[in-house]
Formats: C-alpha cells, structure tokens, sequence
C-alpha cells in the first residue's frame, strides 16, 4: 500500500512538475529539442512503469480503494497541462500566487406569458454565454490574498479582492471586498444556481467593502465584520447596479447607499449519534445613507441556522428576520412608500419588501459515481425559501427548487427546475418581483448552467 502511495505521489510530481514545465523552461535553459524529446520518452517509460505496478497490485489483492485512486492518478496524468503550472514556477518572486478561472454558459426555458424571458434568462430556450470569470488566490507564509473579476454579458464587476494574514491561533483577517458573515454557509442553504430568497434581499453571499476576523473559542467559529460601504458600482448601462452581489442601490438620486455595516457570527459544532453538524446564530447591522430629502436610515437581521450531516446527507434550515427601516421615498415602481426599497445586482435593480421573514430549508445528497466513467459524482437536492412579508397588502415571494448539481474533473453542471410566485429571476414580467408581488402567480423555470472551472 505504501508502495503505491509512492508511485502515485511519484507520477503526479513527475507529470507535473517535470512535463509541464520541460517546455515553458526550455527555452531559457538552452535546451535543444533532442534533449526535450528524450525527456519525455523518459517520461513514457516511467508511466508505463507505474501502470505495471498497478496490474501488479490488483494480482496481489490491494485494497479496491487503492487501486482505483491510482487507476484515476494514471488516467488524470494526461489532464496535467499548462493551466495547472502556477506563477511561482515561472517567477520565483511570485511563489504561492496561483490563477484560474471559469467559463459559465446558460440554457432556460420557461412558461412565460407574451414570449417574455426571466432576468438573467435571455430568450426562454437559447443558450447563452453567463458568465468568464479571473481569479487568483496568493498564500506565502502567513500572508494570503484572494481575487476574482467577472464578465457578463453588457457588464462587469469586481467579485472578490481581498488581503489578509493568519496569526498563530488559526484566526485570520481579511481587508478589502470579502464575504459577509451571514447564514450558514457561502451561498446560504442552497445548492442551486438560483440560491435561495436570502440572495436577493441581500443576506447571502454579500460581498462588501470592509475588514472581517475569524477566529475560534474553543471549538465554536466566531466571525467579526465591519464594513464602510458595499462593494460598489463597477461596469454596466445601470447607474448603481453592475456588482455581483445584491446591495440597496439608488437609481434615482433620491435613495439609499449602504453605509458602517457590523456583522457577528457563531457557529458551534454538534454531534447527536450518526448526525453531525452545526448551530449558528448571526446578527446584522447596519446604516442607510440617503441621498434624497429623507432622513438617513438603517438596516438590521437576525437568523438562526443550522446544517445536519448524516452519511452522504445534508439538512439546512434557516429563519431570518430583517428591516430596511427608511422615511417614505420614490422607488423605481414608482410607488412612495416606506414598504418598498431598491436593491440591485447583475446590472439591474427592482424594489423588494422592506421588512420581512424568511424560512429556508434544503436537503441534499452527495453520490460519488466511480462506476460511472464520464462523472465524479452528482449532488441532487430539493430547496424552498419564502420572503414573508410584514406588509398585509404585499403577497409572499416563495420558490422550490428540484435540481442536482453534476461533477467531473473541471466540469461543474446544474440542472435546475425552479417554481415560483415571486422571483424576478423565475418569473418573467414586472409583477414577479420581491416586493409587493401583485399578481402571486406561480410560474416555472427549467435551467442549465454548464461550467468549466480552470
């Protein structure tokens, strides 16, 4: 068992380390093509060495587990190109930087009324280009940053651009455009491509302009935040709406910015049997800078979260409660109101409810799919969210969501089949919004997001 440990780590540094390199390297070294042919003839030998050692492991009787990990190392050896040599291998200087990227396109189909499409949905069954991303990620000692720039179709933004450095204690600190500690993960309870309601009231993955520490007392996670500002208006046709994440916006000259946001999260890990998991609270609050006659505002949530893991099975509820608590101004729906306030992201922004509950809840399944040679593994999953609003002539925004995401090497798929009442990003006209959701007509969405992860 050792010895095909060795061989594996052997052929991964091999390939790696000596194939990719061999040609980026040979110029600068001098080396003549003769002397980079033998290389790699060298190169075929040594594999065809390690593939010899694995049909002697199967006779021997190795464990299944080992052998099929060396089987994928031989059959990802030829997957090993340029794309993986980082910055370091080139530059000494630049050690510990490393650069990849994505390439994200969209396929939708709806029931939408009068031909009309949801947003982000072009036209309702054609592909589309969604998203090419740039990121780079840095460690060096103790110090890391972290990056990433997006383009869309018409706009562009900053996604993440941040600097930080981890202390002895395994705490950290990150300055600059980071994730908001809110919820119980990254993308809230959701495995989807849609999230759930909590992203668009902008409660889950909210990236803002600001300082967070993360640290731990004991085993429970404490997460620190504060911010000055969101993350800020980038390249688009909108006036404050080209960012990734959704912030209050002001189209009209006459809203609100988001001003000295604090943020605290705490998450204790628990144990009950075969179930495994954590609890979380956080807390949220912040000022609204108005930019109008009114009076400046403020803003301010509370959840309860939690995951709980059993064998390949993951449970996430979560129960929020929020306010947007501003004086009475025009919206983009054109209605005056203290109900109703302007949020905005991919280049667009509509009203949502001003104060609200919102349960969620996923379940979902990770399945590894080793006899299946064309996938890794696929993560099916239900989810519901609902935005309730605290408005009695406001209807609720609900959306379910049957999906599964597909993984294989750099290919990360989602199927998804959205219903809705109201979810711009589901529906298709203006009567489909997060606010007050007039019509309360459910409508469906079918969506493919094929992307590539470099």
């Amino acid at each position: 068992m050792k010895q095909i440990k060795k061989f594996q780590q052997g052929l991964k540094h091999l390939l790696f380390g000596s194939c990719c390199l061999t040609f980026a390297f040979a110029s600068a070294h001098g080396q003549t093509t003769e002397q980079l042919q033998r290389q790699v003839e060298q190169l075929q030998r040594q594999l065809a060495q390690t593939q010899r050692q694995l049909a002697a492991a199967r006779a021997e009787g190795t464990s299944t587990a080992d052998v099929a990990e060396m089987e994928e190392t031989i059959a990802n050896a030829a997957d090993l190109g340029p794309s993986k040599i980082t910055p370091g291998d080139l530059i000494p200087a630049l050690e510990g930087l490393e650069i990849g990227g994505a390439i994200r396109a969209n396929y939708v189909i709806g029931d939408y009324p009068n031909g009309s499409a949801p947003s982000r949905g072009g036209d309702g069954g054609n592909f589309g280009l969604d998203t090419f991303r740039i990121n780079a990620d840095y460690t060096r000692g103790d110090y890391v940053a972290k990056f990433e720039y997006r383009w869309y179709n018409g706009y562009n933004m900053l996604h993440t651009g941040w600097f930080g450095y981890n202390f002895e204690d395994e705490s950290q600190v990150q300055v600059g455009v980071n994730r908001v500690p809110f919820g119980p993960g990254a993308y809230g309870v959701s495995q989807s491509w849609l999230f759930d309601q909590h992203y668009y009231v902008g409660l889950s993955d909210d990236m803002d302009l600001g300082v967070k520490y993360t640290t731990k007392l004991g085993d429970v996670s404490v997460d620190l935040g504060y911010y000055f500002s969101d993350e800020g208006q980038w390249r688009g046709g909108s006036r404050d709406s080209a960012r990734y994440s959704y912030d209050v916006v002001d189209e009209t000259d006459n809203g609100y910015e988001e001003r000295n946001q604090f943020n605290a999260r705490i998450v204790k890990p628990i144990e009950f049997g075969e179930i495994t998991g954590d609890l979380g609270l956080s807390a949220q609050y912040g000022m609204l800078k108005s930019n109008g006659a009114q009076d400046d505002g403020n803003h301010y949530a509370a959840s309860g979260h939690a995951v709980f893991k059993m064998g390949n099975w993951t449970l996430t509820p979560q129960l929020t409660y929020y306010n947007y608590d501003i004086d009475d101004h025009q919206v983009q729906s054109g209605v005056i109101t203290d109900q109703l306030i302007d949020m905005g992201a991919y280049d667009f922004a509509w009203d949502i409810a001003a104060e609200a509950w919102i349960p969620a809840i996923s379940l979902s399944y990770y399945q590894e799919t080793a006899s299946v040679d064309w996938l890794d593994y696929v993560i099916p999953y239900i989810e519901y969210s609902s935005i309730v609003k605290t408005e009695s002539d406001f209807n609720d925004s609900e959306l379910f969501i049957l999906g599964a995401a597909w993984g294989r090497g750099g290919w990360y798929i989602y199927t998804d089949l959205g219903f809705s009442n109201g979810n711009y990003f589901v529906g298709g006209d203006d009567f489909t919004t997060f606010g007050a959701n007039p019509n309360d007509e459910w409508q469906t969405r079918f969506n493919i997001n094929f992307g590539y992860y470099f």
